[in-house]
């Protein structure tokens, strides 16, 4: 007896390593993968201008990243909406309002034609950031009330169809309709998307794994879905370091009762001394 639908994901064509380099760009959902990464001592970098709900402003980022000289082994991708701000003294998409009147402003729904050429653009960018660059895409499975639920459905289909239509450009290949796992390859890059989107939806269907607001994912749901990104992308190595940093991360997370006895400092100096070999050991 089968009680849940499972989304079935193929392992990826590369594997992440414990010293790549992470750009996570995105919605709040790429904060919370972000995090868990950050959390795990991976080199990751979560959104540096802010959260980024469209392909428009995720390209911003992306492009003040390359004029500051950054450089990524991977880049992760979350897609919130296709809605965007315009602001009508300049017609630039906006970031963010800033709570600013919204008489200032103008609301877009991209197109998923629009969609796929920020999007492309995107690879562009980070390509000439580093040209074997590996860049997975994923839509975040956050619902947005706000546009009411027909329409939040609308945009996240706008979305999977905009990265399907980039995808199999750049494979010069269909998806595989029997797995949620799009790849292709691009002057040495791959791009993959990764259904966090199809997870939630599928598989995650109960409110017991949403949080208060009934929108967002619980932490479980978030948990859930970062393992089945591990599956997905972590090398052997990556997995390893990640189960060896648990035990160091949870001694330099704990709060003393007495942060002055000699008890504690002696604990906390070896917690760090342990971080200093693990970091070593990994070449961190």
């Amino acid at each position: 007896m089968h009680l849940q639908t499972t989304v079935t994901i193929k392992k990826a064509d590369f594997e992440i390593k414990p010293t790549d380099k992470f750009l996570f760009v995105g919605s709040c959902f790429a904060d919370k993968i972000g995090g868990i990464f950050k959390d795990n001592h991976f080199h990751a970098t979560v959104n540096p201008y802010g959260v980024m709900y469209n392909p428009a402003s995720v390209l911003h980022t992306i492009t003040k990243e390359k004029e500051a000289g950054a450089y990524y082994d991977v880049a992760i991708i979350t897609l919130g909406t296709n809605h965007v701000y315009i602001l009508n003294e300049t017609g630039e998409i906006v970031d963010n309002c800033q709570k600013r009147p919204a008489s200032l402003f103008t609301e877009k729904e991209l197109s998923v034609e629009e969609c796929a050429d920020y999007l492309r653009q995107c690879v562009e960018t980070l390509q000439e950031i580093n040209p074997d660059i590996h860049i997975i895409f994923t839509v975040s499975p956050i619902r947005y009330a706000k546009y009411g639920y027909h329409e939040s459905q609308l945009s996240k289909a706008t979305l999977l169809l905009a990265v399907k239509g980039l995808l199999t450009v750049k494979g010069q290949r269909s998806p595989n309709e029997k797995s949620s796992s799009l790849t292709g390859e691009d002057r040495g890059g791959a791009l993959s998307y990764f259904p966090s989107y199809e997870i939630m939806m599928d598989e995650l269907r109960d409110y017991r794994f949403y949080a208060d607001d009934m929108l967002h994912p619980s932490d479980l749901a978030v948990q859930y879905i970062y393992e089945r990104f591990r599956e997905t992308y972590f090398s052997v190595n990556a997995k390893a370091m990640e189960v060896e940093w648990q035990p160091i991360r949870k001694a330099l997370s704990h709060r003393p009762f007495n942060a002055d006895s000699e008890e504690y400092k002696s604990f906390i100096a070896k917690a760090r001394a342990d971080e200093e070999a693990f970091c070593k050991r990994w070449k961190l």
